[in-house]
C-alpha cells in the first residue's frame, strides 16, 4: 500500500461478497385420475425453499411447490382438481465474487424474483397426462466478512451537535403553499 498506515484504519465488516441470478423454466408431467377433456385452470401455490452455499462458488436452492390443475373429463360433463407437490434443486453460480473475504463462513440470502408460475398447461400423451410449464427466478447473495480501509481525518474536524447549525426557518414561499382550511375541510368529509 502506498499510503501511511497512521492515516488509515482497517474496519472488518460484513458485506456482500458474491451474487448470482438464475431463471429456470421446467415442464412437469402430471397424471390425473381421469382422462381430461379440457383444461379449465392451472395455478402454482405453497412455494417453500431454502438456500445453502456450495463449493466451487455456487449456491444450491432446494424447494417445493404444489401444482393444481382444474380439468374437465367425461366429455366435459364433470370436473376435478388434481394436485401434485413438485420438488426442485437449482444450482446458481456466483457471477460476481469478491476474493477478499476473510474466512469461509458465509450467510446466504436468497430472494425470489419470480415466484413459480404456470406458463402453459396442456393435455399430452394421448390424453393420459397433463404437461405444465412453470417458470421461477432467484437472486442469491453471499454475505461474508471483509476489510474496508477508511481514511482518518488528520485535523479531527468536529461536527456541530447543536440544532443551531441547521436552518429550520420557514420561507414565505413555503407559507404560501399552506391551505389554511385544510383541517376544516377534512372534518367535513
Amino acid at each position: 500500500m502506498s499510503f501511511l498506515e497512521k492515516d488509515y484504519r482497517e474496519i472488518i465488516t460484513k458485506a456482500v461478497c458474491g451474487k448470482g441470478k438464475k431463471f429456470t423454466q421446467e415442464t412437469h408431467s402430471i397424471s390425473p385420475s381421469h382422462r381430461p377433456s379440457s383444461i379449465l385452470g392451472c395455478w402454482v401455490i405453497n412455494h417453500l425453499y431454502n438456500a445453502k452455499k456450495k463449493k466451487e462458488d455456487k449456491v444450491e436452492v432446494n424447494g417445493t411447490y404444489e401444482v393444481n390443475i382444474w380439468y374437465s373429463y367425461n366429455d366435459n360433463t364433470k370436473t376435478e382438481v388434481v394436485t401434485e407437490r413438485v420438488s426442485y434443486c437449482d444450482i446458481i453460480p456466483l457471477a460476481i465474487r469478491d476474493e477478499h473475504c476473510i474466512n469461509d463462513e458465509f450467510d446466504v440470502v436468497c430472494k425470489v424474483i419470480q415466484q413459480p408460475n404456470c406458463l402453459e398447461c396442456e393435455i399430452a400423451n394421448k390424453g393420459h397426462k397433463i404437461n405444465v410449464d412453470v417458470e421461477r427466478e432467484f437472486l442469491v447473495q453471499i454475505i461474508g466478512e471483509t476489510k474496508v480501509f477508511v481514511k482518518v481525518d488528520p485535523e479531527g474536524v468536529k461536527f456541530a451537535d447543536d440544532d443551531e447549525s441547521w436552518d429550520f426557518e420557514v420561507t414565505d414561499e413555503e407559507l404560501s403553499d399552506v391551505n389554511p382550511d385544510f383541517l376544516e375541510s377534512q372534518s367535513k368529509d
